[in-house]
């Protein structure tokens, strides 16, 4: 009778690691406000890429017209193109669905400075346009990084070919290239993905890739990704930690809200900026 009880305590405490699709966080008024503080001021900072991921956070926690009325001016003003990707991105997350165009241009330009980007800023908002210039970014084979990214917006978009490759990429022998399919993956993918990812963890060759690996796993409902995940938290690299923070909302880890508040006071920057997005993120109602 007590092993019984003993493993019916095991399934439950189990299910309850288990984040629900259609849980959310409950969030207080002056939490709230330290995450929106984090995000303004990471916003209006003169450090480029941290200025759009606040942008992101600001957008999805439901303030995208702060984002619109911030960036809008910049966009004539940019030169570069991989910038003017960033810019673009977050005014479309934001709701100017229009500015995507922006983004097509670049993508199919003759300057392959900006292609990368491109491809993975419209893959981040599941925008491909009339799907030629994707298609053409995917079928090339001179750059594996463009072909990864057009295939993820490829596969976003429920292309079969695409999420082939993906998966048949996977266990590339250069970690940069298989961990970012495995975050990929962790976003688009589905269960049958979590064998997969799991076979490389013990060959991963650092931290970062492992943990690349265990955050895609706890986006597609594994436990151990989610215990994980949840370590990483308070990995030693600050890095580490603002990819598990940005994790734990494609994980809905509404569990972790305590550690993700730990890290609105964190020496990282971008570790501040990700847990303040996911934690607003978390605190809006499943659409």
């Amino acid at each position: 009778m007590n092993i019984c009880i003993a493993v019916m305590t095991a399934l439950l405490l189990a299910d309850c690691a288990t984040p629900t699709q259609n849980e959310t966080l409950t969030l207080e008024p002056a939490i709230q406000q330290k995450c929106l503080k984090v995000l303004r001021e990471g916003l209006h900072s003169d450090q480029f890429w941290p200025s759009i991921h606040a942008a992101e956070g600001l957008t999805l926690g439901g303030y995208g017209d702060e984002v619109i009325a911030y960036l809008e001016p910049m966009l004539p003003l940019e030169k570069d193109d991989q910038q003017k990707c960033g810019l673009t991105r977050e005014l479309v997350r934001a709701g100017q669905r229009k500015q995507s165009t922006i983004m097509l241009k670049i993508l199919a330009g003759d300057n392959d400075y900006g292609h990368i980007h491109a491809a993975e800023s419209l893959y981040k908002v599941n925008e491909i346009g009339d799907g030629k210039a994707m298609r053409r970014a995917f079928e090339q084979t001179d750059n594996l990084r463009l072909r990864l990214m057009s295939a993820a917006a490829l596969g976003r978009k429920g292309d079969k070919q695409a999420m082939n490759f993906l998966r048949e990429t996977l266990a590339h022998e250069d970690a940069e290239i298989s961990r970012t399919v495995g975050w990929v993956l962790g976003r688009i993918g589905d269960e049958s993905d979590i064998p997969r990812i799991k076979k490389l963890i013990p060959m991963a060759p650092d931290d970062l890739t492992k943990a690349y690996y265990q955050h895609s796993l706890a986006s597609l409902g594994d436990s151990d990704g989610l215990a994980a995940l949840a370590k990483n938290l308070k990995h030693e690299d600050g890095s580490i930690r603002t990819y598990a923070a940005t994790f734990a909302g494609d994980a809905r880890a509404v569990s972790l809200k305590v550690d993700l508040i730990k890290l609105l006071d964190d020496s990282h920057v971008d570790a501040q900026i990700r847990a303040a997005q996911t934690l607003l993120f978390l605190s809006r109602p499943v659409k």
